[in-house]
């Protein structure tokens, strides 16, 4: 029997990083329309100033600081009207001292105006006199040029992800199309005799619902991953090997569940190595559970490979991990911020690996509180009451009841 030579989890991310760094991420230019929620590939500038003209927050009358200055409601201060802006046109006049002029709410202020005084604070007489019962300041309830944003100043960061409000912003700065980060290509292949497939096929004795293609898929999905492909092969090592080389043809990243131990039928790393050079870079990972991960690439197809264990909870852990934790260090987008918690009972380390436990989240009294969740590894359904997961480092015993830990949100 060969023993596997494991990587620390932090060994293994920096392999994958430096792997991946070679031909990901991938850019592409898209219309504003389509980039909300993608990754920015380049600091973004406004090409203009915004406003790029003086306006009024308020319904009122533009005016000159100085004119009404001590205006009050048992002294207000006469002014002559001499124009009226209008919503969407530019303010083509000009006051002078002693006048003002009507402004509707993000009209346009004209020459002269330094201040807009709020309609509720005046009175008109007759056609063309107002008395303003309020003073007002240089400046009041005005947007000066630039407010919002400055010509050529920085917006937006490279690593941004582009939130609803960053479209908005985008689009007053001008913007017609994005440079956002490639969605890297995913393809999953399930491996095992024992599989059912479709999942919602009539049980037989012996045999298990495939189940790891579609929750994969939908961690990855949630992950910035575009996955193109979902397979289910017999633990063949003619059919495992055309499987994954095909998927090498159109993927970035291939990763098969199932064969990455040291059974009968494990034959993962052995396919990889015939299909890729240079190969296998890892073969076990210190983590639990886990420790048989497989990472490998090709640098003819630039293509990441990938082998998960075959048990569903390990398997979504270390895609977790490793490639959860991978895009956000490709881009320079914020990684995923855990929440302080205390633990709520008792947690065993596992001697020379990083535990990663799944846990239920809960605000209870003004703080968070973790809940471990116990589960073997070819379990399923208790990992749908997880809110995530936190990590005991390697060497650690374990953790007690009231330990702060970080929790990790799926």
């Amino acid at each position: 029997m060969r023993f596997l030579q494991v990587d620390t989890l932090e060994d293994a991310r920096q392999k994958l990083l430096d792997e991946a760094k070679a031909w990901l991420p991938a850019t592409e230019l898209l219309p504003l329309p389509q980039a909300a929620g993608r990754i920015l590939a380049q600091d973004v500038y406004a090409a203009n100033n915004s406003p790029h003209f003086r306006r009024s927050t308020v319904d009122g009358y533009a005016v000159i600081a100085k004119d009404v200055q001590g205006a009050g409601e048992s002294i207000p201060s006469f002014l002559t009207v001499v124009g009226a802006v209008e919503m969407g046109k530019g303010a083509d006049f000009a006051i002078t001292s002693g006048q003002c002029a009507e402004i509707p709410t993000g009209g346009m202020l004209p020459q002269g105006a330094d201040a807009v005084v709020m309609v509720e604070f005046c009175e008109t007489f007759g056609d063309d006199e107002v008395a303003v019962y309020k003073a007002a300041a240089h400046g009041d309830h005005i947007i000066q040029i630039g407010d919002d944003m400055r010509a050529g100043a920085l917006l937006l960061p490279k690593g941004k992800r582009l939130t609803p409000q960053d479209i908005g912003a985008l689009a007053v700065a001008g913007a017609k199309n994005v440079s956002v980060f490639a969605l890297p290509k995913i393809a999953f292949i399930s491996t095992g005799d024992e599989l059912i497939v479709p999942h919602y096929n009539p049980l037989e004795d012996g045999k298990i619902r495939e189940s790891n293609t579609l929750s994969l898929a939908a961690l990855a999905a949630r992950h910035g991953y575009d996955v193109v492909q979902t397979l289910s092969v017999p633990d063949d090592q003619y059919t495992i090997k055309q499987a994954i080389k095909q998927a090498m043809e159109i993927c970035d990243i291939v990763a098969v569940s199932g064969g990455s131990s040291q059974g009968k039928k494990d034959m993962t790393a052995d396919i990889i190595q015939m299909v890729a050079t240079p190969g296998v870079f890892t073969h076990g990972i210190a983590i639990k559970p886990g420790k048989p991960t497989i990472l490998g690439h090709d640098e003819t197809s630039r293509t990441l490979l990938v082998g998960l264990p075959g048990h569903p909870i390990s398997a979504m852990t270390v895609f977790e991990l490793l490639f959860g934790w991978l895009p956000p260090n490709l881009t320079g987008a914020a990684e995923n911020f855990p929440i302080p918690a205390k633990l709520t009972t008792n947690v065993p380390g596992s001697d020379g690996k990083t535990t990663c436990c799944q846990c239920k989240l809960i605000f209870e009294d003004g703080a968070y509180t973790a809940h471990p969740i116990f589960s073997k590894s070819g379990l399923i359904a208790t990992l749908v009451e997880a809110s995530g997961y936190f990590l005991i480092d390697r060497g650690t015993e374990g953790l007690h009841k009231g330990d702060n830990v970080l929790v990790y949100l799926y």
